[in-house]
């Protein structure tokens, strides 16, 4: 999966620029309060995903080569993995898309 950070920080700050809105409040800056940041925890969620992904296809192209120490069943746990990894992550965001959906037709 291929998601552009700056895409990720754009439609962050548009969700909370709405929801600042909503509330009334003129929108603020990040708060660095030491708590754990969406954005962050999205971006390493996003890597272990692409990270998954690239083992998974190095194992399998591994097999495919002969490669003795790479076994059948390992490079299919690590597609699997990969492939569960993926769907979740797009679960995510269409979750997040629905949010933003219904923050930005909320009546101000």
């Amino acid at each position: 999966m291929s998601m552009d950070v700056s895409n990720v920080d754009s439609l962050l700050s548009q969700m909370r620029a709405a929801m600042a809105a909503a509330q009334g409040q003129p929108a603020r800056a990040p708060a660095q309060t030491g708590g754990v940041d969406f954005a962050d925890v999205l971006k390493s969620s996003l890597d272990g995903v692409n990270q998954a992904q690239h083992q998974a296809e190095d194992l399998q192209k591994a097999f495919v080569l002969g490669d003795d120490k790479v076994s059948l069943s390992d490079t299919m746990i690590a597609m699997q993995k990969a492939n569960i990894s993926f769907q979740t992550a797009v679960q995510v965001r269409n979750k997040v898309v629905a949010a933003y959906n219904d923050i930005m037709n909320m009546q101000v």
